[in-house]
Parts: C-alpha cells; sequence; structure tokens
C-alpha cells in the first residue's frame, strides 16, 4: 500500500509537469488524441512488465502521456472567465473524493471486491455512450455522462483501494495504473461538469 501510494504520488506530480509543458506548447487536440492512444496502447505492454523493475519506466511514460493530453483541456478551461479558479476546484475536489474514499476503506477495512460486476458494466455502457455521442453531439447526453463517470470512479477507488487493503491486488504497478486511472478520469469529468454550469460550455 505505502508503494503504491508513493509510486502514485510521484506519477500524479510528473503528469502534472508534462500537462504544464503540454500547455506552454499549446499541443494541439489531435497531438493530445495521439498521446490518449499511444497511452491506451502501453497498458498491455505494462501488465506485461508489471512484476520488473522496467514497469516503472512504463508507468512513468504513460502517466506522462496522459498528463500531456490535458494540455488542450486545461487551455481549454483556463481561457473562461475565472478559468483557474475552475481547475482548481476540479482538483481540489478529485483530491478530496480520492482521500476522502480511501481513507474510509483504511479505516473500516471493508471489502468492495462486490462491486466489481456492476463497475465494468457501467463503464461499459459509459463509454459506448461517450463512442455515440461523438457522432450525436448532445451537450446534455455528454453532461450525464460526466457525472456518470464521476460516481463510477468514486466506486473504483472504494473497489481498487479494498483490493489493495484485502491482498486482491499484490503488485504495486497495476494498483497504481489503476488509481491514476480513476483519478484521470474523475478529474476530468468533475472538471467539465463545473465548466458546464458555470455557463461557458
Amino acid at each position: 500500500l505505502r508503494n503504491t501510494y508513493m509510486l502514485l504520488a510521484m506519477t500524479l506530480a510528473f503528469s502534472a509537469v508534462c500537462a504544464g509543458a503540454a500547455m506552454a506548447m499549446e499541443i494541439g487536440r489531435g497531438t493530445a488524441m495521439i498521446m490518449s492512444l499511444s497511452a491506451l496502447v502501453m497498458i498491455f505492454f505494462l501488465n506485461k512488465v508489471a512484476n520488473s523493475s522496467k514497469g516503472i519506466l512504463f508507468v512513468f511514460a504513460f502517466t506522462g502521456l496522459l498528463g500531456g493530453s490535458l494540455g488542450p483541456m486545461l487551455n481549454y478551461y483556463l481561457a473562461f472567465e475565472g478559468g483557474a479558479s475552475l481547475v482548481m476546484q476540479a482538483l481540489g475536489t478529485t483530491a478530496l473524493v480520492f482521500f476522502g474514499l480511501s481513507a474510509y476503506v483504511l479505516t473500516t477495512k471493508k471489502d468492495f471486491s462486490f462491486m466489481g460486476g456492476f463497475l465494468m458494466v457501467g463503464l461499459i455502457v459509459a463509454i459506448v455512450a461517450m463512442v455515440a455521442n461523438i457522432f450525436l453531439g448532445i451537450p446534455a447526453l455528454s453532461l450525464a455522462i460526466s457525472a456518470a463517470i464521476v460516481f463510477i470512479m468514486s466506486g473504483m477507488i472504494l473497489f481498487d483501494t479494498s483490493r489493495i487493503v484485502n491482498g486482491g491486488e499484490t503488485n504495486y504497478i497495476r494498483a497504481t495504473v489503476s488509481m491514476y486511472l480513476n483519478i484521470y478520469n474523475l478529474f476530468t469529468s468533475i472538471l467539465h461538469l463545473l465548466g458546464a454550469f458555470g455557463g461557458d460550455d
């Protein structure tokens, strides 16, 4: 657990640096999409090297790519009136949710493994809806998807933390990647919701 949280903290910091660099370079959405897809491909390699020291290098490459892919989105929201405050609110809310849920599991030692099936189904439905909305372009559906992802990722934090605490996941590299993805998706969804209800989206 200590190794997971230590590596998670380092990867989040590295991801933030990469996001800052991408923002400064003002990379486009196309480049960001390529970085995201490259990171997804890297997940397959991560599973193969998770038990070796190479795994740590792959984790940093993976989180660096995803962090960098946030550049255009962050620049978009920072251009809003009060955009910096909006991004900080999203970061603060994400941190609050993550630490609150993790602390709950660590304190109670409850086993949330029963949620796995429900969360997977919910995630598949959200992804299908997301792909469909690329063609439909319905703003209300986009907001509904973001709200659903916030709930799903909150559930995933409970699920993944309980697996680490109760011995369901013993590899800290895989555990770090799971937690990072939960936080990443939680942050982007909260930012989208805050931006929309701020009246600028």
